[in-house]
């Protein structure tokens, strides 16, 4: 066996690895570049995976909550004193938080993506360099390798077996062949081969300029936490338009001057705006990008944020993410007649002939030398991962192919102890490749039918010290680990049972899998790892999945992912692997450790469990300020606060702690019905807190001698203040001490301000006679012993966080 004849060429010599039919063009010159540019034929497509600066000023400042407020503040500039105003600085503050931690995020975000951005193989003067997408000029000869991503519009001019996958742009799955003379659209990927093109159309004129950007776009859209507070907000929209009608005709019969009536109707409108629900919301999001930015982990979509959260089936593959994905040639075992030096020689050729080898043949040819000289192949057809093979013909030598031994393997075999050595090497966990030669030629991509085993290639790859840590843990947490492989099936079962994936004794060969949805939803009930699964399927078993009910992740870094990755809930890329699959997914693991994994799963229900926390805060005030106005509206008597009252308790039982609780580690699993658990909270919790209010206040207003307006007014302030401290208390369990702290600080600063001389006067608050608070903080404290029984009593309000649920919690 020899691979020495025929002429050939030296290995690293300069057109050793290009395509020889594109060898005589080299691509413009600089000057045809220059002009090229001053004429604007530029791939000027932008690539910023955020909004822009105004775009964040814009969407913090210009919302229909800071126009009503507004407009409310101006009334009161004008009818009232600069106290009532009060409300208006709050609205300032929280617009500027919002601006500048989406800028933050913005900032981190534009960073990162500069690591994953598309890039551009060009050819010009005859060199071949890497330049940004958005450095291609009209006419620029583009090379392309397997797993790239194809930048702009252009002519094939050469292949060595290029295959293009479209499914992004057409829906179709399987890879498109391309010759010399055919188009390739942006948007595409490279499946499979190498080639050259020409640059037809750039820019705005390519076929999917706006692809890359779409799919990588800072977004705040389409996720069930964003649907459920714009359903609260809508909700609140349609109640407040006529109770604050009524309100306002109730202040202007029951006062005695226009400005005591606007300060009222003032006052119990903007207590029905939860203006920091949304804010807190983008905080929360931008927060986390920054923190998951720390563990080198870039989001290109804001939802997948929350998304990781619902996650409750993580699919992984073997290579890359189990294992280090390095692998080492471990023996090559000669099969037959043949000698293992010449089995080794062959293999450095085959290596040697690849100008871009897979991480297979990068090991072969690691250990592999090749000959002096490599002869030059007549024919080849690159590996896939449908194919499981790849084969290479030479002048003299015949057909050489090297890929899976059970897809190699033929019944005329002459080792009959093959399959039985193939099975013990695949249940020790290491990968296998079978070098197959054959003297007929290659007939497109079909098998020569004719073809015998030469040599059996055993290579290793390493597994990860983390993976089975942060298997244990997705178990603990209740997310069902599925490994879906391209590997012998034994292979796969073996390093997925060391790593601790359950009930993975046994691995389904994915080709005797189903077809039919049904079935193949079956077969992934049954099992939790597979082997020989090819791209298609790992796009059928995510449809399977959905249809099951579950939200599904998908970990990939080959071209061969993309599809999975594009229909699963959460695409999770690693960072190095092709552009393809970071171009596609939600998550860009940069650094490629799986370990991650925890701490990203962490982060997301920190955000969902966080503002639904919140939202029980900002809806219980939206629930009694509107139950207070509508008992206002049809009784006719003076709205019991002032807007700066409002103002204060708001501040110091709502919005302070909302925005610590927002940023505070939380792990509760996520759980479905968010917008019915808040209101099955604020609904009772707000009625409760209103009745108790209005209570104290008539009880100081009508019933007590010689009491003043002002005075029932500061009944009231103290009523509400306790109560909301109640709620807080029920919405931030279990309490840390971090929580007690932020608790007890909020009820020394209402303490402050009611002992201050000074205080007191800024916010209008006068202490009625002992008797009188006495008979109030009675009536209050009855009231609040019953709203802690009734929101203590709700579902899920004492869920603690298991210690489990920690791992992975970021206490930095």
């Amino acid at each position: 066996m020899s691979l020495h004849t025929g002429a050939g060429t030296t290995p690293g010599e300069p057109g050793a690895a290009a395509l020889g039919s594109t060898r005589a063009d080299t691509g413009l010159s600089r000057p045809q570049v220059e002009d090229r540019v001053r004429r604007g034929l530029v791939n000027d497509v932008p690539r910023t995976p955020s909004r822009t600066t105004w775009q964040i000023v814009r969407a913090n400042v210009f919302t229909p909550f800071n126009a009503l407020l507004g407009g409310l503040l101006v009334v009161i500039l004008i009818f009232g004193p600069i106290q009532d105003a009060l409300f208006g600085g709050v609205l300032i503050a929280n617009t500027a938080i919002g601006i500048y931690q989406e800028l933050r995020a913005k900032r981190t975000l534009d960073r990162l993506a500069v690591l994953t951005a598309p890039r551009a193989r060009v050819v010009r003067e005859g060199d071949v360099s890497e330049i940004g997408m958005d450095g291609v000029v009209m006419d620029d000869v583009l090379e392309l390798h397997p797993g790239d991503q194809v930048v702009v519009d252009g002519s094939v001019l050469a292949t060595e077996g290029l295959e293009a996958d479209e499914s992004l742009l057409t829906g179709e799955s399987d890879p498109v062949v391309k010759e010399p003379g055919d188009e390739v659209l942006s948007g595409s990927f490279v499946a499979a081969g190498t080639g050259r093109y020409r640059a037809t159309r750039v820019g705005a004129e390519a076929y999917a300029s706006a692809l890359a950007e779409q799919a990588r776009r800072f977004t705040l859209v389409d996720s069930e936490l964003r649907n459920g507070i714009n359903s609260f907000i809508k909700y609140i929209a349609i109640a407040m338009v006529p109770t604050a009608g009524l309100l306002l005709w109730s202040q202007l019969r029951s006062n005695d001057t226009l400005a005591a009536a606007v300060r009222g109707t003032v006052a119990g409108v903007v207590a029905m705006v939860p203006e920091g629900l949304v804010l807190l919301t983008s905080i929360a999001f931008a927060a986390s990008v920054v923190r998951l930015a720390r563990r080198q982990v870039l989001v290109q979509e804001l939802p997948a944020v929350e998304v990781l959260a619902r996650v409750d089936v993580l699919c992984i593959d073997k290579t890359g993410t189990i294992t280090e994905g390095r692998l080492e040639l471990e023996s090559v075992e000669p099969l037959g007649d043949e000698d293992a030096e010449s089995a080794r020689q062959a293999l450095g050729t085959l290596a040697a002939s690849d100008p871009n080898p897979n991480a297979t043949l990068r090991a072969i040819g690691q250990a592999c030398p090749p000959p002096d000289v490599v002869p030059v192949p007549t024919e080849t057809v690159p590996f896939s991962s449908a194919r499981k093979w790849s084969a290479v013909s030479f002048d003299g030598t015949g057909t050489w192919i090297l890929g899976a031994p059970d897809v190699l393997l033929t019944r005329d075999d002459t080792n009959g102890d093959l399959p039985a050595r193939v099975e013990r090497y695949a249940e020790s966990g290491r990968r296998l490749v079978l070098l197959a030669t054959s003297a007929d030629p290659l007939d497109g991509e079909a098998l020569p039918d004719r073809r015998t085993a030469v040599a059996l290639v055993v290579l290793n790859d390493r597994v990860r010290p983390d993976a089975a840590e942060t298997i244990r843990y997705f178990g603990e947490q209740g997310v069902t680990v599925k490994v879906i492989s391209g590997d012998h099936p034994a292979t796969v079962a073996t390093i997925s049972s060391d790593v601790g994936v359950r009930d993975a004794a046994h691995a389904a060969d994915a080709r005797d899998l189903p077809d039919d949805p049904e079935g193949l939803a079956a077969a992934l009930d049954e099992n939790s790892v597979f082997g020989r699964v090819t791209p298609r399927q790992k796009q059928s078993m995510v449809e399977a999945l959905h249809r099951r009910g579950h939200v599904v992740a998908m970990t990939g870094d080959g071209v061969n992912d993309v599809l999975a990755l594009k229909d699963a809930d959460l695409g999770i890329a690693m960072g190095s692997g092709s552009p393809a699959s970071r171009a596609v997914a939600q998550l860009v693991l940069l650094d490629g450790r799986f370990s991650s994994m925890p701490g990203v799963v962490a982060e997301g229900r920190r955000v969902l469990a966080n503002i639904e926390r919140t939202s029980n805060l900002f809806l219980t005030k939206t629930v009694y300020a509107m139950v207070m106005a509508l008992a206002v509206g049809v009784l006719t008597f003076p709205f019991p606060f002032l807007p700066r009252h409002l103002t204060l308790v708001g501040s110091l039982t709502i919005g302070i702690p909302a925005f610590f609780l927002a940023l505070m580690p939380n792990t509760r699993r996520a759980r479905p019905g968010m917008v019915l658990r808040v209101l099955r909270f604020a609904v009772p919790a707000g009625f409760v807190v209103a009745v108790a209010t209005l209570a104290a206040y008539l009880l100081v207003k009508n019933h007590a001698p010689g009491a003043t307006l002002a005075q029932a007014r500061t009944t009231a302030t103290i009523v509400l203040f306790w109560l909301g401290i109640i709620v807080l208390v029920v919405v931030a369990r279990p309490l840390t001490a971090f929580r007690r702290a932020v608790v007890w600080t909020m009820i020394g600063l209402f303490a402050a301000v009611l002992a201050i001389p000074g205080l007191r006067e800024f916010f209008d608050l006068q202490l009625p006679s002992l008797i009188v608070s006495f008979a109030a903080v009675g009536i209050a404290a009855i009231f609040a012993t019953g709203l802690e029984l009734l929101l203590s009593r709700m579902p899920g309000q004492n869920e603690q966080e298991r210690p489990n649920d920690r791992v992975g919690e970021d206490r930095g």
